[in-house]
């Protein structure tokens, strides 16, 4: 499984990246995501800014009709802390797509949550939960959250990491991280028990991940665990 969480292309400030880039070399960048994933996984989860919504919308669509091997479930992450706004609707959700190459395995049973009724004491709930919906209802990593590392501008929720993983992927199975950021899919694949593989253009970052990870130096530009 191949997970990418872009860049938003809104001028933050990361460390080696330039984050303003022209709307044709960041359309270039999404569909190199949707090149690259597709060709190494047969499923690719990408976390976007809502933003670019239409943009997305339109490549994958474009992708579909090209490829027909693939299908596409849009999903979202909902959140009530969101980024408030005085003059318009403020900012609620992150949407996340997830491709899938027809007749790929999935594993609803690894990711089963206490249902209402369970919760009720309603004899007719499933005992096994039930499989949640494609509203992922975790909450944004402010600068209040146990999970946040300060020196970098954004990060994902670490179960929401989690819930990709196992919901695509068994045990042992290889999951790619395209956009390592701080680190989050390590620490989350340490739990699921699956090896993984992050990739990040700055330096700084790679090396604040190694470090936390007791990673060993084996090149200029890789580490791996000893």
């Amino acid at each position: 499984m191949v997970f990418a969480d872009p860049p938003d292309n809104i001028n933050l400030g990361y460390g080696e990246y330039n984050d303003r880039l022209s709307e044709r070399a960041y359309t270039c960048l999404l569909q190199s995501i949707l090149d690259l994933g597709t060709d190494s996984a047969d499923i690719v989860w990408i976390s976007y800014n809502a933003v670019h919504t239409h943009l997305m919308g339109f490549l994958i669509h474009c992708f579909l009709g090209n490829d027909p091997d693939w299908e596409a479930k849009a999903c979202v992450q909902a959140f009530t802390f969101g980024q408030h706004n005085q003059h318009d609707l403020g900012n609620n959700h992150r949407p996340l797509v997830r491709l899938m190459r027809k007749g790929t395995s999935l594993y609803p049973d690894a990711i089963r949550v206490p249902s209402w009724r369970q919760l009720h004491g309603d004899k007719r709930a499933d005992p096994r939960g039930k499989v949640p919906g494609d509203v992922f209802d975790f909450p944004r990593v402010t600068g209040n959250s146990g999970q946040r590392r300060r020196w970098h501008p954004t990060q994902l929720h670490e179960e929401l990491y989690e819930r990709c993983i196992r919901l695509t992927c068994k045990p042992t199975d290889i999951v790619c991280d395209l956009f390592a950021g701080t680190g989050t899919m390590a620490r989350v694949c340490a739990v699921t028990e699956n090896p993984c593989v992050l990739i990040d253009v700055d330096r700084t970052y790679c090396e604040k991940i190694a470090e936390e990870h007791k990673l060993a130096s084996v090149s200029k530009q890789e580490w791996k665990s000893e």
